[in-house]
């Protein structure tokens, strides 16, 4: 004989089952001869070659808000803030990071916390490892930590060709 599972009784709350989401994102370099500031990790990067994009380029904080929307299931960044949506352009990948950062509170869900790592041969990373956390942590109103590292020249990050960076974000519902 086997045990059925017994229904709850009323208005027993549910238990709090965090959700987690996955975003990428890449960027290339900007042309030689259509130069663009570098903006990683929600930093101006001062004498560094910078990504071609819709906003700001910044593959750590687009990635960062990708996590978030898969993590609620609302969409994606093209869904919220695409190429068609010409407010958009030259958008700060801050900002961008704390509209979708309110977007997923408004659904009804709050943030554990956001990882990036982002994969580049420059600029060096570490020593503003702390500056570019504290920053998007602000944007998001909740803890983002962001690492780095290499391709050991493989591939388009490895050939300099471009910044690619993923995310992973952790949720819970509220309320």
């Amino acid at each position: 004989m086997t045990a059925t599972p017994k229904d709850p009784p009323p208005n027993t709350p549910r238990p709090v089952i965090p959700r987690t989401g996955i975003g990428v994102d890449v960027h290339a370099y900007a042309a030689e001869d259509a130069p663009q500031p570098l903006w990683l990790g929600g930093l101006f990067w001062e004498g560094e070659r910078g990504l071609s994009g819709h906003s700001d380029g910044d593959p750590v904080a687009h990635a960062a808000a990708d996590a978030l929307f898969s993590a609620c299931g609302v969409g994606d960044l093209g869904t919220h803030f695409g190429t068609d949506r010409a407010e958009y352009a030259g958008a700060s990948g801050v900002a961008l990071l704390a509209e979708a950062a309110r977007i997923v509170r408004a659904e009804g869900f709050e943030i554990g916390n956001i990882a990036v790592q982002f994969v580049a041969s420059r600029p060096k990373f570490g020593p503003r490892r702390e500056e570019s956390q504290r920053v998007l942590s602000e944007a998001a109103a909740a803890p983002v930590s962001v690492s780095a590292t290499t391709s050991d020249g493989l591939g388009f990050t490895g050939r300099g060709e471009g910044i690619s960076a993923i995310a992973t974000a952790l949720v819970y519902r509220t309320g």
